[in-house]
């Protein structure tokens, strides 16, 4: 079983692999009175917080200010947002300057790994950013974006398409990405859409004007991680609309590297595959979360979206020694 090969494979590795448990309610009468039952007694209970554990600003490649999308997220009736820019941590000075009343911020990034040749996706939450050796992969991470982005647009200046590196800078405003050239093919009508511009045509994965980037082996990422003090959750592992995925093994290896859990409610996640790795994520005790990856007018996916668990939600906040959440 897979969970004795994470075990077996973990010895001397980084971190443990959590277990996760479950409240069980029931509601007694009328439903704005909700109740748990104890051995003792009756007591009221507060409804559970809404969590969403996975956002872009416009300091990666969201369309949201960092300040706006905090007070989006509270107007969504959100009370925990993670703010995780792609290899940045750009953003979290201006959120939490702006965090409103009644909502608490997860500081985090998503990092860019892959796996045999797979890109692959993992949200880091709650670390140390100053920690040395994770800050200067980060930056590495973050230099290769730009220098991938520019070398796009020098590709597409060759055949023609009238986008400026400038341009597309202007249009970042914090690190550049692809969906800032997506940005300038629509200023200059080459597209209609965001994800028309992800076609092979232009800028998708192995397309015409695609460029590969730096990438982080996903277990080195998972120990990078836990060493900084924070909790790894793979991003919508299953997500095979994307492109390929890797296979349980690998997600066994990040186990035993002290990975935390699995992101299983995703808009890009099918029933089937939520059902897969909720099942994975018992076998390999790891627990599992729900979010919107929410990007602004770059996708159509709304704030809340999908949620976490109050459980996992308090796990992650336990396991993480690098950084608190913060509330206004």
């Amino acid at each position: 079983m897979l969970h004795a090969q994470a075990a077996d494979l973990g010895k001397g590795e980084v971190g443990k692999v959590g277990k996760v448990t479950a409240v069980h309610a029931v509601t007694l009468g009328p439903p704005w009175l909700p109740w748990e039952t104890t051995s003792s007694c009756l007591e009221p209970t507060l409804p559970a917080r809404r969590i969403d554990l996975h956002t872009h600003s416009s300091a990666s490649d969201g369309t949201t200010p960092p300040a706006q999308l905090m007070r989006e997220a509270r107007e969504a009736g959100l009370d925990v947002v993670a703010l995780t820019d792609h290899d940045t941590t750009a953003g979290w000075q201006d959120a939490e300057r702006a965090l409103p009343a009644g909502l608490s911020l997860v500081r985090g990034s998503e990092l860019s790994c892959s796996r045999g040749g797979i890109s692959l996706h993992l949200l880091a939450y709650l670390f140390d950013p100053d920690e040395p050796d994770f800050a200067a992969v980060r930056r590495t991470l973050r230099d290769s974006r730009v220098a991938r982005a520019q070398r796009m647009v020098d590709l597409l200046a060759a055949d023609g398409h009238p986008v400026t590196w400038e341009q597309v800078r202007a249009l970042a405003g914090g690190t550049v990405g692809r969906p800032h050239i997506a940005q300038a093919l629509m200023a200059h009508g080459l597209v209609d859409s965001v994800n028309d511009a992800f076609m092979p045509d232009w800028i998708g994965t192995r397309g015409r004007y695609w460029v590969a980037k730096a990438e982080l082996d996903v277990v080195d990422g998972v120990r990078l991680v836990v060493g900084a003090g924070g909790v790894a959750v793979f991003a919508h592992p299953g997500a095979s609309k994307r492109g390929r995925i890797v296979g349980d093994d690998v997600i066994a290896l990040m186990a035993a590297a002290g990975l935390a859990g699995l992101e299983v409610d995703h808009v890009d996640h099918d029933e089937s595959e939520r059902a897969h790795l909720r099942a994975l994520a018992a076998e390999l005790g790891l627990l599992t979360t729900g979010s919107s990856d929410f990007h602004g007018d770059n996708k159509e996916v709304r704030l809340g979206a999908h949620l976490t668990s109050e459980a996992s939600y308090d796990e992650i906040v336990a396991r993480a020694t690098g950084l608190p959440v913060l509330a206004a």
